[in-house]
């Protein structure tokens, strides 16, 4: 009997650890044989344990005693119309910290993912950043190439900013896995050797225009925001003052998309 192909969704369950043992042995032997795919499993693996380690204490917190499963099932008895959301909650808290991290953004979060957009970007950043041997998928000198792939990826055109006027050029870029589905990052470094990241997905409905603001993760801000359906961040280890000028410039080059 043939193997099965190797799938994107095979790949995301290896690194989840979600694989039948036979099936993950098959992907295993699939890396060896792809070292490229290997690396970029190896990132996936890298994000998915910074966001844990990031997001541990929010998945360690005690379920509320009002989202206690049998409370609400004796509440939804006498209120049926008032539960629903509960029962939501649960089940996103559920599934572990990233799902409490979902539930507490979109309640807390009036941007509707900005701050979420910004996270993605900074954890994007403490990954490739630092990488001196492949901080990019595919290199600047095939920007053309970068910029079908993304686009097509991303199932929307976009447009690799150009910020050769503040200084950075630009060193390449790659895709990266989001909560929110595939996103695309752009590196740029300057002479000094400082590096930023862009990155950019689409947004959710409720948050496709959404005015620029000041983010900061840890040592890392930026400006985040959101314009026709798509939504932009910009992250470094500068400060932000710096930084606005520059997001300025991706948004006035993003606009014409």
């Amino acid at each position: 009997m043939s193997q099965r192909p190797i799938t994107e969704n095979d790949l995301h369950a290896f690194v989840d650890h979600a694989l039948e043992p036979e099936r993950r042995a098959e992907v295993a032997s699939y890396l060896d044989d792809h070292p490229d795919v290997a690396g970029r499993v190896a990132a996936f693996a890298a994000q998915r344990e910074q966001l844990r380690s990031a997001l541990a204490s929010i998945a360690d917190e005690p379920l509320p005693a009002e989202l206690n499963l049998s409370h609400m099932i004796e509440s939804r008895k006498r209120r049926p119309l008032h539960a629903w959301w509960a029962i939501a909650a649960l089940l996103l808290l559920s599934i572990g910290g990233l799902g409490g991290w979902t539930m507490r953004s979109l309640l807390q979060d009036g941007s509707n993912g900005r701050s979420a957009l910004a996270q993605e970007a900074a954890y994007s950043y403490g990954v490739y950043a630092p990488d001196r041997v492949r901080p990019v998928e595919i290199r600047a000198s095939d920007s053309a190439e970068l910029t079908q792939w993304v686009s097509n990826r991303l199932k929307q055109p976009v447009k690799v900013p150009d910020l050769s006027v503040s200084g950075y050029r630009l060193m390449g870029g790659r895709l990266v896995a989001t909560s929110h589905g595939p996103a695309a990052m752009f590196m740029y470094d300057d002479d000094r050797g400082d590096r930023l990241v862009v990155l950019t997905r689409p947004m959710s409905r409720g948050g496709q225009d959404t005015p620029m603001l000041p983010q900061s993760i840890g040592d890392v801000a930026g400006f985040a925001w959101a314009d026709g359906g798509m939504g932009y961040t910009l992250v470094g280890e500068l400060p932000t003052d710096t930084l606005k000028p520059i997001a300025n410039e991706i948004r006035k080059q993003a606009r014409p998309i």
